[in-house]
């Protein structure tokens, strides 16, 4: 098994891409039920907020850091992540590009309506040969009749790649509660934003913004009405020099 990294209270696994893509295919092959959390540091700072929020997110199988804050406190806190930032948008895709020529089922759930068969065209058209069991968006009742339909309709798919991405804490909470109900669904990955890239929806950020670290900032000024959640980044890195000065 991986080392844990421990960063505010989150147990992220101390990986790199490869190694990441590889726990999720071998334990595909294995038949062992994983599910993927996916933390930033908006995402870490929301478990210091709201302390119920660490169960689940700690619950996932696999916990990659999704984010240049997060792998900037491991510096700080003397526990370096050793590949970086793990970029999930990244590792969703090269499973669908690994999985071509297989017999695995994926299934996409998430974003509005529309979204997810676009994605699958756009993802079918780059790499041919993977199978989509099916297609469902974000917009239901995570409760009662029309969460026991989306369940259903998943199970009758026999998919056993499961997209979940609602954003968090949505669906790291759905995950949480469903995954017992999801018995042939071994990978059930929280992604976030993906199918809204998969599909052409949303860009990710130029490579140069990637590379220096500023992803953060091309999606703020992309969308200027993110300012109230990147307020958080701030809280979070600076609170950690907080955090690791009050543990001394």
């Amino acid at each position: 098994m991986p080392e844990k990294i421990n960063i505010r209270g989150v147990l992220f696994d101390n990986v790199n891409f490869e190694e990441a893509v590889t726990v999720l295919t071998d334990n595909l092959k294995n038949g062992k039920q994983t599910a993927l959390c996916t933390p930033n540091s908006e995402i870490v700072q929301a478990c210091i907020e709201n302390n119920d929020l660490y169960e689940i997110v700690n619950s996932a199988d696999l916990i990659i850091p999704d984010g240049i804050g997060v792998v900037k406190a491991g510096r700080i806190l003397g526990t370096p992540f050793k590949g970086g930032k793990v970029a999930g948008c990244e590792v969703g895709e090269e499973l669908i590009k690994r999985l071509a020529g297989t017999s695995h089922g994926v299934y996409f759930l998430g974003g509005k309506p529309g979204v997810a068969e676009d994605a699958r065209d756009r993802l079918q058209e780059k790499y041919p040969g993977w199978t989509c069991a099916g297609c469902g968006d974000g917009y239901f009742k995570k409760e009662g009749e029309e969460n026991d339909a989306v369940i259903e309709k998943i199970n009758a798919s026999g998919a056993e790649v499961l997209y979940v991405c609602f954003g968090c804490p949505a669906q790291e909470k759905w995950i949480y509660a469903n995954r017992s109900r999801l018995p042939d669904v071994k990978l059930l990955l929280g992604l976030g934003g993906s199918l809204d890239v998969y599909g052409g929806h949303v860009k990710r950020a130029p490579k140069v913004f990637i590379r220096l670290g500023l992803e953060w900032f091309y999606r703020l000024i992309s969308d200027p009405k993110r300012i109230g959640r990147m307020m958080k980044l701030p809280k979070f890195y600076f609170g950690t020099w907080v955090y690791k000065f009050r543990k001394k």
